[in-house]
């Protein structure tokens, strides 16, 4: 672990934290082209394949183990590749994933590798899947153990990025509140062709679309006078579990 004087500032950089391979596009798949489209650079640490929970269709189909492995990590590096983000794969095994201290130390060398202005992960809270607050555990565990001069490890240490919760399949059950709505219309077409990488889940396509519709009406009822004019807004949605950290009320 080293603490030298830091080196001169590069790009911004976001660091997403994913329960599953398809996690980051369905969720946070606005943001990420949003990052890459300035020329920010986005790691996206996914824990694991959802090779058990998330690729029924594939079961049904009468693929093995390793073969679905193999079907949903191509589908997410095609995913990241077309939001502009790099993906690194732990295959820790999912449903469930087991927070673990091994795994949260590898997330550590995540952070101190890249570096993050800001994290993106899983809320608190999902009744229906176990792997996402684990992931969320091990996300803001990490997070903090990265801050540590003491903790053992390569890299230097990092600062306190803040971090926002994209949200989950089921939000009212999930404890979450849309605290920011992020308006990515201008990316929406490239969110799309990434979400159309994910043949595994294709029955999600529709369903994040009509989200995206949702959240860029909301999004527009907060930004300005309600004049009921026709509009194409897609959003997503995103709560913080830090405070806010700012110099003006905006």
């Amino acid at each position: 672990m080293t603490h030298g004087n830091a080196p001169a500032a590069g790009p911004r950089s976001t660091l997403v934290v994913t329960a599953h391979a398809g996690d980051f596009v369905w969720r946070a798949g606005g943001a990420i082209a949003l990052a890459a489209s300035r020329g920010e650079k986005v790691t996206v640490a996914c824990l694991t394949f959802g090779e058990r929970g998330e690729s029924a269709k594939a079961w049904r189909e009468g693929r093995k183990l390793e073969e679905i492995k193999a079907i949903r990590r191509e589908e997410a590096e095609k995913a990241a590749a077309t939001l502009g983000a790099e993906v690194r794969f732990f295959d820790a095994g999912d449903y469930p994933l087991i927070a673990t201290p091994e795994l949260t130390d590898k997330l550590v060398e995540v952070y101190r590798a890249t570096q993050p202005d800001v994290v993106l992960t899983h809320p608190v809270e999902d009744p229906y899947n176990g792997d996402h607050p684990a992931a969320n555990r091990m996300a803001l565990e990490a997070r903090v153990l990265a801050q540590a001069i003491g903790y053992p490890g390569e890299g230097e240490i990092i600062g306190a990025p803040p971090v926002f919760y994209f949200e989950p399949h089921q939000p009212e059950m999930s404890g979450f509140r849309p605290e920011v709505l992020l308006d990515i219309t201008e990316v929406w077409e490239t969110k799309r062709k990434a979400m159309e990488c994910l043949g595994a889940q294709q029955h999600l396509w529709d369903y994040y679309t009509d989200l995206a519709v949702r959240r860029g009406v909301q999004l527009k009822r907060n930004a300005g006078p309600n004049l009921g004019l026709a509009h194409k807004t897609m959003a997503e949605a995103y709560m913080r579990p830090y405070p806010q950290i700012t110099q003006e009320l905006a």
